[in-house]
């Protein structure tokens, strides 16, 4: 099944809801970084949060980065989507290798550790947004539920999961973001409350096979819920030998002199996708002009 998320409405428009399946982006992230079990769930998990959130902005160009910086093994990530469904991103350490947490899971809250997570919204004004918080738990899905209800003032409620099997391969990804408006009635909030408590988790709900608009109906079956559109979402860098080259050619003439002077080819990666980009002299020696 190819990725994607659904958008919704329920109880009279006072919900918006997103859901995401996302098995492909969060493998192709981990085939691209060759990432370790518990930095894929965490890098998956950021992927699928910001895929549904890059869908709330509404420009074209409009793009959503988010970056955590952590004191945890991990170190950081960073993940940018655009409005459109595309996600891109990073592990700064891609394997990190410790024992399952309490409950027997990945332990991402553990590889993160203390440290902030800062949402960039450039949406073509002068400044970009920039909300910033510090990590409540870790396990990303609690850091984003924090973020919305204290840099934007949304309640939501946000679930990500992951679940890698055992040669290392992304089984499932997915997730949602629930949110109430301020006109939502207390009745709707309280029964809400109740039945997100209930539910089991993303990747229970996906190993049972449930599609994103069915996670949505468990969540929100009984309050008149409404779909109002479906976007194709996947891992897509837009990275180019070109781009490459122009970041080159901002190196100092001093620093483009010593790399010429070694007289051999070099390699760029994207720190986005892995890809290499070879620059043999003659290509330097353009630059250099």
């Amino acid at each position: 099944m190819n990725d994607y998320i659904v958008r919704a409405t329920a109880a009279d428009s006072s919900i918006r809801a997103f859901a995401i399946t996302s098995k492909n982006m969060v493998e192709e992230a981990r085939k691209d970084h060759d990432t370790s079990p518990v930095i894929t769930a965490a890098l998956g998990r950021l992927l699928s949060g910001a895929a549904m959130m890059g869908t709330m902005m509404k420009g074209e160009k409009d793009l959503l980065t988010i970056q955590i910086q952590c004191q945890g093994p991990a170190q950081g990530l960073t993940v940018t989507a655009d409005s459109a469904g595309h996600v891109k991103g990073f592990p700064r350490v891609p394997v990190v290798e410790l024992p399952p947490n309490a409950l027997g899971k990945l332990d991402v809250g553990g590889a993160l550790g203390l440290g902030v997570m800062s949402v960039i919204k450039d949406m073509g004004l002068k400044e970009p947004y920039v909300g910033q918080i510090a990590l409540q738990t870790g396990e990303i899905a609690e850091d984003l539920t924090y973020y919305f209800a204290t840099s934007e003032q949304i309640p939501s409620a946000v679930g990500l999961g992951v679940l890698v099997d055992k040669d290392c391969t992304v089984r499932q990804a997915g997730g949602f973001i629930i949110q109430l408006m301020p006109f939502t009635p207390d009745e709707v909030v309280d029964a809400l409350e109740k039945r997100i408590s209930e539910i089991p988790s993303v990747t229970q709900m996906l190993e049972e096979g449930l599609t994103p608009e069915q996670i949505l109906e468990r969540i929100l079956g009984d309050f008149r819920l409404e779909f109002t559109d479906t976007i194709p979402a996947a891992f897509q860098c837009d990275c180019s030998k070109e781009r490459v080259a122009r970041a080159i050619a901002t190196l100092s003439k001093k620093d483009l002199d010593d790399i010429i002077k070694d007289g051999e080819a070099i390699e760029v990666k994207c720190q986005f996708c892995n890809k290499a980009y070879h620059f043999d002299v003659d290509e330097l020696k353009e630059m250099r002009k």
